[in-house]
């Protein structure tokens, strides 16, 4: 049981960590990143491969939610 509180705990670091550095790259406020991630399946991305992602540079983290987003209609 303490294994999964552990992941569930890292998983809403990861995503709390990472949903900030998108609002900064892209000149957003949290609150306006956090609504276009999840209407362009940014949030889907983060919350099914967190686990990979949290592995990478930031960078690449906020690029491969871009082209989620882009693919998915997403206008920025």
């Amino acid at each position: 049981m303490k294994m999964l509180d552990k992941d569930v705990g890292d998983k809403v670091s990861f995503i709390t960590f990472i949903i900030p550095e998108f609002a900064r790259s892209y000149k957003m406020n949290i609150q306006d990143a956090y609504r276009y991630l999840k209407k362009y399946g940014g949030i889907d991305y983060l919350d099914k491969c967190w686990w990979a992602l949290h592995t990478d540079n930031p960078f690449w983290v906020v690029r491969d939610m871009f082209e989620i987003c882009r693919n998915n209609g997403g206008m920025r």
